[in-house]
């Protein structure tokens, strides 16, 4: 399409009970554009349920707390297939949660225990050879012991009771225990131990250190908490298969839900009816309403409006959002137009224009068979499904990858060149070229090479005709760039723009007259007198244009700013044309530049790598040579190169009709990565 797609704006009456599946319709198929006055100024007395997204919020950092438990990386968007989540939805977040949640908390509890009982063992063995009796041993340290026998149905009662003041440690299964305590903690152990059926155990009299029965019952204790810990590893990992899934799917539904609540509460209306009002390309409003109309059962009302129709467009207040319509090849340039800035509704879209030049400037400037060839492949890569995350987020480079891989690989063969290898082609070239000649019966013999960008005494005339070729590149480029400005002024009903500026008709004319003069003087003729009128009539247009055109529409006075200041501006209006068309023209001498700077460096990476051909390792040394002379090749020139192409683009393309920047298109949707 050479213009954006034709926007109406529609207004939606939808009940209370309809919303959420009108929303979620909007956000799964992005087509409702919302500008931020169609909603309700005053998030305060907004119509949506604070707290319904409270709880929504809940859940999802309740998800996330799973989530991290088990190791399982959760979406920070819906899926394609995802719904609004249901009552059955909340009962299964409840239910694996208590689930996942209670597993965890039994891990920290057991962690816990062993973190004590590793700096109860750790004490008690520095003790142990002590030359002490061990009745004083709560003496010399923070540790306080006590040993003695007590149901074990009740040592776990009295484990509660002392929470983390004191451990508790099994010694048998007869009841015999051991009590550890932080001198802090030690009266609080001791009341407690007073309150149970606690018998303390004699150590015998004088008996020294720790007794070695204790060591070995703290032992075994920490080793039934590792195993215990060990159980807990494998119920974790047998969760994370059995309910990953569950909980990935979960929190992108409530992911969709927060995004609702959140619109719902943007929303105008009153306490039955929301009203929703967005643009939508004009081919889609039928499909809009056919399938909102079957969600809701007939209870929408939906009215929309040209854009011509709406007071704040027709008064420049609101701008209608900007959709572009591409096939596969220039939709993968729209990030190079976006990037400057969005196209006007109703002025021509120039995308294609784009696409076109951007491929073939690059291919120009970069022309090698073989290493255009592995831009081709990186781009085919970065297109493919089920690629990596990383990957991914290149993806929207894939296009243009391959596109300037192609033109790459087309001047590769014009110029014989196949990383860097100048005589790779040369059989094949002359081979083609042999036979093409032998059939149209052209006399001599095949060149090896169709074009050589390399100077020397024999192609010096060749390089010169490039480097005019690469001018004709750019005089073509700004004609378009002054056509599509003129279409555009007029379709804006700016005539005065359209006619008489310096990027209008009268700087088109003065634009190509000279450029006439320069290729006939070139064909060795020479300034005539009818020249003189050729670039006055121009001249006198974009000088008195102003003037021409308020006297024409009726407008006074004549000259709106007076005489001095007519006259002023008029030089400098003339003096801004020559050099921007100077210059914007000049300036594509720097395509044959960088193609011939391509060609210098492929010629030194392929001398270097053959003049070491003859060492020992000669062969070895020379691939390395060839693989990162390439590799430095591919990597930076192609920056430079692609940088060079955008800038070309932006300064002689753009500044001849992007004078005003319109709004593209954002549709509500809740998969942003849809949009890449």
């Amino acid at each position: 399409m050479i213009r954006p797609q034709k926007m109406k704006q529609v207004e939606m009456t939808v009940l209370v009970r309809d919303v959420d599946p009108v929303i979620e319709f909007l956000g799964r198929h992005g087509l409702m554009h919302f500008s931020g006055d169609k909603f309700s100024a005053d998030e305060g007395s907004s119509l949506g349920s604070s707290g319904k997204v409270t709880h929504i919020k809940e859940n999802l950092t309740r998800l996330r707390s799973a989530a991290v438990y088990l190791g399982i990386e959760l979406p920070d968007e819906p899926f394609e297939d995802t719904v609004l989540p249901t009552e059955a939805e909340e009962q299964l977040v409840s239910a694996l949660l208590v689930t996942i949640l209670g597993l965890s908390a039994k891990e920290n509890e057991q962690n816990e225990e062993k973190k004590k009982l590793a700096e109860t063992i750790n004490e008690a063995k520095a003790f142990s050879k002590l030359n002490a009796p061990f009745s004083d041993l709560d003496q010399l340290s923070y540790l306080t012991l006590r040993v003695g026998r007590l149901d074990p149905r009740r040592q776990e009662a009295l484990r509660e009771n002392l929470a983390d003041r004191a451990v508790i440690i099994p010694l048998d299964d007869t009841g015999r225990f051991l009590a550890a305590a932080s001198r802090k903690g030690r009266f609080a152990l001791d009341s407690a131990l007073k309150k149970t059926a606690f018998t303390p155990i004699a150590i015998p009299e004088g008996y020294k250190g720790v007794p070695e029965d204790l060591l070995n019952g703290l032992k075994d204790r920490i080793a039934l908490t590792e195993k215990e810990l060990e159980i807990i590893a494998g119920k974790k990992e047998d969760l994370k298969k059995e309910y990953g899934p569950s909980l990935q799917r979960l929190t992108a539904s409530y992911l969709m839900a927060q995004t609702v609540e959140e619109f719902k509460r943007r929303l105008r209306g009153t306490q039955n009816v929301f009203v929703i009002n967005g643009w939508v390309p004009a081919d889609e409003v039928q499909v809009l309403v056919n399938e909102l109309n079957n969600r809701t059962e007939g209870r929408i009302a939906v009215r929309s409006y040209n854009p011509d129709e709406l007071e704040d467009i027709v008064e420049g207040r609101e701008k209608v959002p900007v959709s572009l319509k591409h096939g596969a090849f220039v939709r993968g340039f729209e990030s190079v137009v976006f990037s400057y800035g969005a196209p006007l509704y109703g002025t021509l879209d120039p995308t294609p224009f784009v696409a076109f030049f951007f491929t073939i400037l690059f291919g120009i400037m970069f022309g090698d068979l073989g290493q255009g060839l592995v831009l081709f492949l990186l781009g085919i890569t970065l297109g493919l499904k089920n690629k990596s995350k990383f990957l991914s987020s290149f993806k929207h480079f894939s296009t243009p990858l391959k596109a300037v891989g192609v033109s790459s690989m087309i001047m590769g063969v014009l110029n014989g060149a196949f990383f860097t290898n100048e005589r790779f082609l040369e059989k094949p070239t002359q081979a083609v070229l042999g036979f093409f000649m032998k059939s149209f019966g052209i006399p001599g013999a095949a060149p090896a090479r169709i074009l050589r960008l390399m100077p020397d005494k024999d192609n010096i005339a060749k390089m010169f005709y490039f480097f005019g070729f690469t001018i004709a590149v750019g005089v073509i480029l700004n004609s378009i760039g002054l056509l599509v400005n003129i279409a555009n002024q007029c379709s804006q009903k700016k005539y005065e723009k359209a006619f008489f500026s310096k990027t209008g008709l009268a700087g088109m004319l003065l634009f190509w007259y000279a450029i006439f003069i320069a290729l006939r003087i070139l064909r060795n003729g020479r300034f005539e007198n009818y020249d003189y009128a050729g670039l006055a009539v121009p001249v006198f247009l974009i000088f008195f244009g102003p003037a021409i055109w308020r006297l024409i529409s009726g407008e006074r006075p004549v000259l709106e700013h007076g005489l001095i200041v007519f006259i002023v501006e008029g030089f400098v209006e003339l003096i801004e044309s020559a050099s921007s068309y100077i210059s914007n023209t000049v300036s594509f001498v720097r395509v044959g530049a960088f193609a011939l700077s391509h060609a210098v460096l492929s010629f030194i990476v392929f001398t270097l790598s053959g003049l070491v051909q003859n060492l020992a390792a000669g062969p070895l040394i020379s691939l390395l040579i060839l693989i990162a002379g390439n590799g430095i090749i591919i990597l930076l020139e192609g920056m430079i190169v692609a940088i060079q192409v955008v800038r070309l683009q932006y300064y002689e393309f753009f500044s001849k009709f992007f004078t005003e920047t319109g709004v593209a298109f954002a549709p509500f949707r809740f998969r942003k990565r849809a949009e890449q």
